[in-house]
C-alpha cells in the first residue's frame, strides 16, 4: 500500500516522477541518487523486535532519536509501547516534539535529553519546551542545576533530573558517589526541579567485538554506576530511573538488571560497524534495514567502476561501506568527495548505469546528510519519510 508519510514540510521538487510512480513497480529505480533507502517491512519489524524483547524482560525502551531524527520512526516507536523518547541535542527534541504535536499524536509522552546543558540560553530552552512534554534533562555539574533553577522558576514549569554519571567513557557525568550526591541534594533544594534517578551511557562498550569480551566491560561500566545508585540510595533518595545501555549491550544490559530503561537506538537501521561487532549475537539479531543507493556513473577503467556516492554521502568514521550483494567479492573506496570506486572484474562486471546499494559504515551521521528517507518494499517506494531534526545538534 502506497503511503507518503512526509510531513509535508520536506521539499520534494525534483522528485515529481519518483511520486506519481509511488507504490508501482519499478518505482525504486527512478530514485536520484546517492539516496537513503529504508526497507519498510525490516523497518517496523526492528521496531517490534525491540519492543518485545525488553518488555519480555521488564525493561523500558526509551529509543534515541538521534539515530534516526525522524517524527515518523519516534512515532511509531511510541505506539509500540516505548516509555519515551532520548534526544542528544535539546534542538532535536524542539523539532520532535513540535513534528510530532503537528502531526496529531496528543498522548502525553517524555523526551530524555541525554546530553548535559551549560548556559542560561539552553536552560530557558529546556524550560520552556517543559511545557509542552515532560522533560527530563542530565546534569553533571552544580551550576547545570542552577541554571535550570533559575529557568524553570522564570518559566513556571517544571523539570526533572537525572545524575549524569561516568562509567568508563569519559565523556560526561560525574564521576564519583561524593560529586553525585552533592547534585541530588542541590536538585532536592530547588521547588521546580525533581530528582528522578540516573544515567549511566557506555558508549564505549557498543562496539566491543566478542560477546564476553563486551559483557566483562559491561559488566565493570554497571558496578561504577551501582556505587553511585547505592550511595544516593543510602541518603533516603529513591533511584527510580536508571537509564542507558545501547543496541550493542541491550540483551546483557537487560542480563545484568541494574538498568531499568535502556537507550538503544541504531537497532531500527544498523550499520556496518555494529555487524563487525555484534554478528550472530543477540544484540545483532536485527535486520540491516537502511542502505545508501548509488549509481554507477563511470565504467571507462579496468578493474573498477566509479559510483555518485562518496565521503559526502556517509559519515566515514567506522571506515568504507559493504556493497549489498558483493559483501565478499568486491571492495568499496572512497574515491572524493562526491565520488567512490567500487572494484570490478569479470565476475562483476558492473556498467554504466547500474544501480548499486551500500551498508552505511555508522547510521547515525550518515542519516544527519539527508533531507529524506524513501520507504521501500521490494522494488516499490511506498513513502518518503523527513529527517526532520536533520543538522539539530545545538
Amino acid at each position: 500500500m502506497a503511503a507518503d508519510v512526509s510531513d509535508g514540510s520536506l521539499d520534494l521538487r525534483g522528485y515529481d516522477t519518483v511520486l506519481e510512480q509511488l507504490g508501482e513497480p519499478g518505482s525504486r529505480g527512478l530514485i536520484a541518487t546517492p539516496a537513503l533507502v529504508c526497507d519498510f517491512a525490516l523497518l517496523l519489524e526492528n521496531i517490534a523486535r525491540m519492543a518485545d524483547v525488553t518488555r519480555s524482560a521488564g525493561v523500558a525502551l526509551r529509543p534515541h532519536v538521534k539515530s534516526h531524527k525522524s517524527a515518523f520512526i519516534a512515532r511509531r516507536q511510541l505506539e509500540a509501547g516505548a516509555a519515551g523518547l532520548s534526544c542528544a541535542k535539546l534542538a532535536e527534541a524542539e523539532v520532535i516534539v513540535e513534528c510530532l504535536r503537528d502531526d496529531g499524536y496528543g498522548r502525553p509522552f517524555s523526551v530524555l535529553l541525554t546530553s548535559p546543558l551549560v548556559g542560561r540560553a539552553a536552560a530557558h530552552r529546556a524550560a520552556n519546551l517543559a511545557a509542552r512534554c515532560d522533560l527530563i534533562a542530565v546534569v553533571d555539574h552544580p551550576d547545570g542545576v542552577d541554571e535550570l533553577a533559575a529557568a524553570v522558576e522564570a518559566a513556571g514549569t517544571e523539570l526533572s533530573l537525572l545524575c549524569d554519571v561516568d562509567v568508563g567513557l569519559g565523556r560526561t557525568g560525574v564521576t564519583g558517589a561524593t560529586e553525585a550526591i552533592a547534585l541530588v541534594e542541590r536538585i532536592d533544594r530547588c521547588d521546580r526541579l525533581h530528582f528522578k534517578g540516573v544515567q549511566g551511557y557506555g558508549g564505549q562498550l557498543q562496539h566491543i567485538v566478542g560477546r564476553e569480551s563486551r559483557r566483562t566491560a559491561t559488566v565493570e561500566s554497571a558496578r561504577k554506576l551501582r556505587v553511585v545508585v547505592d550511595a544516593i540510595e543510602a541518603l533516603g533518595f529513591p533511584v527510580h530511573l536508571r537509564t542507558g545501555g545501547g543496541t550493542g549491550t541491550a540483551v546483557i544490559d537487560m542480563d545484568i538488571g541494574l538498568l531499568n530503561e535502556l537507550q538503544a537506538g541504531s537497532y531500527v537501521f544498523m550499520d556496518r560497524e555494529y555487524r563487525d561487532a555484534l554478528g550472530s549475537d543477540p544484540e545483532g539479531r536485527f535486520a540491516q534495514s537502511l542502505t545508501i543507493a548509488t549509481t554507477v556513473i563511470s565504467a571507462n577503467q579496468e578493474g573498477f567502476v566509479t559510483v555518485d556516492a562518496g565521503l559526502k554521502a556517509m559519515a566515514t568514521d567506522a571506515g568504507a561501506p559493504l556493497v549489498v550483494g558483493h559483501e565478499s567479492d568486491v571492495e568499496y573506496h572512497f574515491f572524493g568527495d562526491e565520488h567512490g570506486l567500487v572494484t570490478n572484474d569479470a565476475t562483476n562486471p558492473f556498467q554504466r548505469g547500474d544501480r548499486l546499494e551500500l551498508v552505511p559504515p555508522h547510521c547515525d551521521p550518515t542519516v544527519d546528510r539527508y533531507d529524506a528517507i524513501w520507504l521501500v518494499a521490494n522494488d516499490v517506494v511506498v513513502g518518503v519519510m523527513d529527517v526532520a531534526a536533520r543538522g539539530c545538534s545545538q
